[in-house]
């Protein structure tokens, strides 16, 4: 037996090494019992422990689709302990999200996701079950059905003014368009979510609103090691990020928790408009008692509706109005059809967007190109199943990769082009029905903010090609511009878009 003196000066590089061969072992027999299993989809070689992790690299959703190249559409990996099948065709992920959709309609429990959504208690990470299934019945039914998206239709008119107003108040300078953007998706999201206005008086600024949700975004994004070792959850300790996240997700709390006591103020004089903690604090009053919601159950919704709502309405709007700048032709089209439904008015109306059949070709063609969710959040499967003629057991996570699929040759002629008219000779659609244009997910576990989604986005993006001419400032070229993507649950542009925004109106 060593000395208490050797433990204590070699103590951790000891650990170390007894970790590895823990883990080793681990590893040894976990690949003794998945060669019992002879059918699995064809898979890259791989390295002891960390399986194919080192070949997801900072941009995974490309490093998936090269070894789909190699190795087909539907590939085993295995990453850290975690038993993984990525598809990356249209066809095997109607296998996934249609075929076996329910066998495969369960989440695995993300780490992150655990610590910001009150252990997994919102609808996009909670796993299959009666609580999921009741959350989301709520979604669909009380929160985002067309109904409720219309009668929110005063605030997304009111938000496209002040998003219009920012534009003109900039000219003739240059508009950091990526930044205004941002606001209007937010502003809208605050309002009908929380009921109040963050933007005005520098209240973003006081409550580090915008910082707190950068901050969320990176924490949830991406492919984080620790996810894939769960007996190695201690490594989450080691580089910071279970701190990071405890103070995310207490000042986050903080946030919700003074939200919640505006709204249960009986002092409080709305007037008849209900924001949708409103409706939620209602359903919790006279609820059923046997899936009672708990405040902290609000909360989780209540922050996937931000998670959910503003990025994915603001990189859409971001990626669009950057690639109309790059191809003129495009937005000279775009323009010529809106101004020609609305006429002389400046104010472009709910009720003029079913007129609008080129922009929402657009629309598409963007979310073909520029998927929000590069790689969709992953499923679980609860059982075994067969996909393809491959044996998959219960327990493996599923990717899909959405990006991948939006650029595939088979699917789509001269995919890297930006060509809304091919959506006018097709019926493809973005609702979950077309396995080739997942932006939204499909099955059980697609996006049930749909409509609320298009709303937002249609009505800002035709107000912009309505009310103002474009054109990158002066000794700026479209092929300057940096298209670098920042990958995460969601992504982005790395660089601002910085525009001349003419308006059209005097």
């Amino acid at each position: 037996m060593a000395p208490l003196w050797w433990l204590g000066e070699h103590f951790l590089p000891f650990l170390l090494v007894v970790l590895l061969v823990f883990i080793s072992l681990r590893y040894f027999f976990s690949e003794k019992r998945r060669k019992r299993s002879r059918n699995l989809p064809p898979s890259p070689p791989k390295l002891p422990i960390i399986g194919n992790l080192h070949q997801l690299g900072k941009m995974p959703h490309l490093s998936l689709l090269q070894l789909a190249k190699k190795y087909g559409p539907i590939i085993y990996l295995q990453l850290g302990e975690v038993p993984t099948v990525v598809v990356s065709s249209a066809r095997m992920a109607k296998e996934v999200l249609k075929t076996h959709d329910l066998a495969l309609s369960s989440r695995p429990q993300i780490y992150s996701a655990k610590h910001l959504f009150y252990d997994c208690t919102n609808v996009v990470f909670s796993p299959y079950g009666a609580y999921w299934r009741h959350i989301r019945k709520i979604c669909i039914l009380e929160l985002f059905s067309v109904k409720r998206v219309q009668s929110y239709s005063f605030v997304r008119q009111e938000e496209v003014a002040r998003l219009v107003s920012r534009i003109v108040d900039s000219y003739p300078g240059t508009t950091d368009l990526t930044k205004v953007l941002g606001l209007y998706a937010n502003d809208v999201l605050c309002r009908i979510v929380l009921g109040r206005d963050y933007s005005r008086g520098g209240e973003y600024d006081r409550l580090g609103f915008q910082k707190l949700l950068e901050d969320y975004q990176v924490l949830l994004g991406g492919f984080n090691l620790g996810d894939f070792f769960h007996s190695m959850e201690f490594i989450y300790k080691l580089n910071g990020m279970k701190l990071k996240l405890q103070n995310t997700s207490k000042r986050f709390d903080e946030f919700f928790d003074e939200v919640i006591k505006e709204h249960l103020n009986p002092n409080e004089d709305k007037g008849e408009f209900k924001d949708l903690i409103d409706i939620l604090l209602e359903i919790q009053q006279n609820q059923d008692t046997e899936l009672p919601l708990t405040m902290d159950n609000l909360k989780a919704i209540m922050l996937d509706m931000f998670a959910a709502g503003t990025d994915t309405t603001f990189i859409t709007l971001d990626w669009g109005m950057t690639e109309l700048i790059i191809n003129p032709r495009v937005m000279q089209k775009a323009q010529a059809e809106v101004r020609k439904v609305v006429g002389k008015r400046t104010v472009v109306l709910e009720s003029d967007l079913p007129d609008l059949h080129y922009m929402k070709a657009i629309i598409k063609e963007i979310f073909r190109l520029h998927s929000p969710v590069p790689v969709l959040v992953p499923r679980e499967s609860m059982e075994d199943v067969k996909i393809d003629g491959y044996d998959i057991p219960a327990k493996t996570r599923f990717y899909v990769n959405a990006w991948a699929i939006g650029r595939d040759p088979i699917s789509w002629e001269n995919p890297e082009s930006f060509e809304p008219e091919r959506f006018m000779r097709s019926s493809i659609d973005f609702r979950g029905q077309d396995f080739e244009l997942l932006p939204f997910g499909a099955g059980r576990r697609g996006c049930p903010a749909i409509v609320f989604g298009t709303a937002v986005i249609e009505l800002a993006l035709a107000q912009l090609l309505h009310s103002f001419d474009w054109e990158l400032p002066a000794g700026i070229q479209a092929n300057d511009l940096d298209m670098t993507e920042l990958f995460g649950i969601s992504m982005h542009r790395i660089a601002h878009l910085v525009v001349v925004a003419k308006p059209h109106f005097p």
